[in-house]
């Protein structure tokens, strides 16, 4: 079974990493697998130590090379991101049932097949959101949605952890179990 793929999606400093840990923590606890795909956008960016084996080899023109340690194993591909969609990256999160994503608004923003959950600081950023993300299945953050919208609920991750895990459990991964 593939697994559910949720966004969650917010400007800088909003909360997504705070959020996708607290939702790490509580779906693990409830004996889920889950896995979260990370976008760093600084381009020079790289998880390789300048130096090390692994980051010789690359530099000697492998494309891949797998580090295997005794406690994980990572796969480091010399790919340009713009080559790679976001199916080819939850591919890669094989074996989990739940796939959390951070960055990548571009290919996921209006991908109705990609829930996503908004991490919101102010009234703006909730309009912003609800302009450019098809379909948002909560809010969260520091600012409450419930004024602004009742269709969508919201559950901040910081102070109600359950509640917001609890909207996923129902919504999303329960309705797929039954696929």
């Amino acid at each position: 079974m593939k697994p559910t793929v949720i966004a969650i999606v917010g400007t800088k400093k909003s909360g997504k990493t705070t959020t996708i840990e607290i939702l790490i923590q509580e779906l693990s606890r409830r004996g889920y697998k889950v896995a979260a795909i990370k976008h760093v956008p600084e381009p020079d960016h790289t998880i390789d130590t300048s130096g090390k084996d692994t980051w010789r080899y690359a530099q000697a023109g492998a494309k891949t090379v797998v580090s295997a340690a005794a406690n994980e194993i990572a796969t480091i591909e010399k790919i340009s991101l713009e080559t790679v969609t976001i199916v080819d990256l939850v591919r890669r999160c094989k074996g989990n049932d739940v796939v959390f994503t951070e960055g990548l608004k571009k290919q996921v923003a209006k991908r109705k097949n990609i829930p996503k959950i908004v991490v919101a600081k102010n009234a703006d950023e909730v309009n912003s959101a609800l302009a450019v993300y098809k379909p948002i299945v909560a809010f969260s953050g520091s600012f409450s949605t419930k004024k602004l919208t009742k269709e969508i609920p919201y559950a901040n991750a910081l102070e109600k952890p359950r509640e917001l895990a609890d909207i996923i459990e129902t919504t999303l991964l329960k309705k797929n179990k039954l696929r």
